[in-house]
């Protein structure tokens, strides 16, 4: 078990993975079932999850609490780190079933549209149903300004995101 770089709190969860660690907000409801749902697959490919609010985290990373939230990390065990939808390529190209879509997501026009859907995902997260159970303080989406009808796309709800309830 190596403690380089490592803080206590991870150490303590077992030895250090073979190729890195995900990273999310265990304030957010939505990440947190994302990673309590993949936390085992991702495990056979040598994948730890930890919070972002651990706090070897930010000390491991150098960034700012406040930075951290913003997206998704992948801290590979060497230092090198990923965010946003470069993670969901990380793990995409290991996983022998994802590698179709990992391929697809690399395609330039197709990437584009990959990393814009996981942009407006990790900006919209905190807007979800309060059964969602992100954070308290994040807004719901049903206290969201209203678009004036003029405004709108035909495809958008009332609150100017593109999917209805």
């Amino acid at each position: 078990m190596s403690t380089v770089g490592v803080g206590e709190e991870a150490i303590q969860n077992g030895p250090e993975p073979r190729a890195g660690w995900v990273l999310y907000d265990a304030e957010c409801g939505v990440c947190s079932r994302w990673v309590s749902s993949w936390a085992p697959t991702l495990k056979q490919y040598g994948v730890a999850v930890a919070p972002l609010q651990s706090p070897w985290v930010e000390g491991r990373t150098g960034l700012a609490p406040s930075d951290l939230v913003k997206e998704m990390r992948l801290l590979e065990r060497g230092g090198g780190m990923h965010s946003g939808a470069n993670v969901y390529r990380f793990l995409m190209r290991r996983v022998w079933w994802a590698y179709p879509v990992y391929l697809l997501s690399m395609i330039p026009g197709l990437r584009n549209v990959f990393d814009w859907g996981y942009r407006t995902f990790a900006r919209h997260r905190g807007r979800s149903r309060p059964a969602a159970g992100c954070a308290e303080g994040t807004q719901s989406i049903r206290n969201l300004p209203r678009a004036p009808p003029s405004r709108r796309l035909p495809w958008q709800s009332e609150h100017g995101i593109g999917w209805t309830r």
